[in-house]
């Protein structure tokens, strides 16, 4: 009976020191294995078994791994009338510190990205060479919100996300470069220059906030909640937009099809116009002619 009681006491003692030592990383609720250490709650990213620190944001390229592993597996807790959206979503390779390699590859087909992960190169066989993973030194969030009987406040608005990408994304408010409100459009500005230390990157903030305007937030338990003057905001639609620090490198090959539609127009307007121009000329020469030849008879039977 005593090595039972001991072996309930030990299973007991397990458990209470389990107890003490796990933790629940707020800021990602894509981990695993967390553990606190020195006051500080730590766990793997899942898809990449990567160390995270749940004081901050976990890098971009460790959440989108984290993404794609778990709708592979089906582990993937999908919010209510969820639908599924893969645009700009693949399974990244990630450098040990959270950071995208600047190649990156689906089989055979490479590409290069950006330090946001964003492809930045047509997509070529794996002989491709990415020299260095360009800075993306300016992120602008365009977002859309629902119609509504009167506009939002500027200055409630501003003041909010301000003190949302501050407080909840640890953002300093030195890299907030501007916000606007046009209705129903509210666009921010990030600006984060590659020498510029921060404790947090401009792309791992701008994928925080899109995740939590989309109602698909990355944080375990505190949900995004976008209130100006007691009155809730619905958003239609948000876009994100990168520059880097060195101009992109695309050919005309990737243009997307409306554009090539625009330029096969133009083109085929200017071609129309110089055709309808060289016609009218040559109409006009010949009536220049048969004028000339008319008066020469008329002058030749007065003569004669």
């Amino acid at each position: 009976m005593k090595p039972l009681c001991g072996a309930a006491l030990l299973l007991l003692l397990c458990a209470a020191v389990y107890a003490q030592t796990s933790c629940i990383c707020e800021k990602n609720k894509r981990v695993s294995n967390c553990q606190l250490t020195g006051g500080v709650c730590r766990c793997e990213s899942v898809g990449s078994g990567v160390p995270v620190n749940c004081n901050t944001l976990t890098p971009k390229c460790l959440l989108m791994k984290a993404e794609v592993s778990g709708s592979k597996s089906g582990r993937r807790e999908k919010p209510k009338d969820a639908f599924e959206d893969t645009d700009g979503l693949y399974d990244p390779e990630c450098e040990n510190t959270g950071v995208f390699k600047a190649k990156q590859c689906n089989g055979t087909t490479c590409w290069c990205v950006n330090t946001a992960g964003v492809r930045r190169t047509d997509k070529h066989d794996a002989d491709l060479k990415c020299n260095q993973l360009v800075r993306t030194i300016w992120i602008i969030i365009e977002m859309k919100h629902a119609e509504r009987n009167t506009p939002l406040n500027p200055e409630s608005l501003k003041k909010f996300f301000r003190d949302t990408i501050a407080s909840r994304y640890l953002l300093d408010g030195r890299y907030i470069s501007n916000i606007v409100y046009e209705e129903p459009y509210i666009t921010i500005d990030l600006k984060q220059n590659s020498s510029e230390n921060s404790l947090v990157d401009i792309a791992d903030v701008a994928y925080y906030l899109e995740k939590d305007v989309k109602g698909d937030s990355i944080f375990h338990s505190s949900r995004l909640n976008v209130s100006f003057d007691n009155e809730d905001v619905r958003f239609e639609k948000t876009a994100v937009y990168y520059v880097d620090e060195i101009a992109p490198e695309f050919s005309m090959k990737s243009l997307t099809p409306g554009l090539i539609a625009v330029i096969v127009v133009v083109v085929v307007a200017i071609v129309a116009g110089i055709v309808v121009l060289v016609l009218t000329r040559r109409r006009k020469g010949k009536y220049v002619k048969a004028e000339v030849k008319e008066m020469n008879e008329m002058h030749r039977g007065l003569n004669s």
